[in-house]
């Protein structure tokens, strides 16, 4: 392997460890802005742990990239600027109206829909990883998979159960399919470097990824008497390009304020 062909192939896992962890990052994050706000306080206490797990998930990631020579992880984590980020926009966008510590006017439906297609996509993506070339990302991707097993089915019960109560709960979920729909083409988009990862084993082509997800979402949807939409946009921007939303912004800020106060501390 010449150097130029290792830079290639280093640069192409850089990319793809850097998705996998800002896109966990992100939306546990969102996630952690319902404590105290779920349904009710099994719920609470279900959502902050999943929310730990996925937080987690993304720190392995990270500790995969300071092995790379990237950086410390937590200054990868808390340090870069929205611009560097790769996560896809549609885990960026907040929760709903209001601020979690003022006023907060969330949206329980597009909770459970971002979370149940993320879930699904992130399934089938570690499912992938489990294969892949590069021995440390495969153990990894058998550690996630343990947990988010338990995940994709907490979310599939919420997405069954507000599906099928009819009423509002139905109306605002069709509504929260509709918004989670339009930007989640970005979720499964492996970006400019998507076709150095799959030359170099390291995950499988988007496109399989992508049929894999409508396969597994179809009969989901049949099976509750919806049609499955699935043409996925970007339209807010394409994130793996490092096109962000002001969302973002505001919750690095919220998120880096403690690491800004004393970056050389240990957290």
């Amino acid at each position: 392997m010449t150097d130029q062909t290792k830079e290639a192939s280093n640069q192409a896992l850089i990319e793809l460890l850097y998705q996998l962890a800002d896109d966990d990052f992100i939306l546990a994050y969102r996630g952690s802005e319902w404590l105290g706000l779920a349904p009710h306080i099994e719920e609470d206490v279900a959502y902050s742990s999943i929310n730990q797990d996925t937080m987690g998930h993304a720190t392995m990631y990270y500790h995969l990239l300071e092995e790379l020579g990237e950086g410390q992880m937590d200054d990868l984590a808390h340090a870069r600027e929205a611009s560097k980020r790769k996560n896809a926009i549609i885990l960026e966008r907040v929760n709903g109206p209001g601020h979690y510590l003022k006023e907060p006017r969330y949206d329980w439906a597009l909770a459970v829909v971002r979370h149940y297609y993320y879930s699904q996509a992130k399934k089938i993506k570690i499912d992938s990883l489990k294969s892949s070339s590069y021995k440390p990302l495969a153990d990894v991707a058998v550690k996630v998979s343990m947990e988010l097993y338990y995940h994709l089915m907490h979310w599939n019960v919420w997405f069954k159960q507000l599906i099928e109560a009819g009423g509002e709960a139905t109306e605002r979920m069709e509504a929260a399919i509709e918004v989670v729909r339009a930007d989640f083409g970005d979720v499964l988009s492996l970006g400019p470097l998507g076709e150095d990862m799959t030359k170099l084993g390291l995950i499988e082509k988007e496109e399989h990824l992508k049929k894999r997800f409508q396969e597994k979402m179809t009969p989901v949807f049949e099976s509750l008497g919806l049609l499955y939409n699935s043409e996925l946009g970007q339209r807010s921007g394409k994130g793996r390009q490092g096109e962000h939303t002001e969302d973002l912004q505001d919750a690095l800020k919220t998120l880096s304020e403690v690491y800004d106060s004393n970056p050389v501390a240990v957290w």
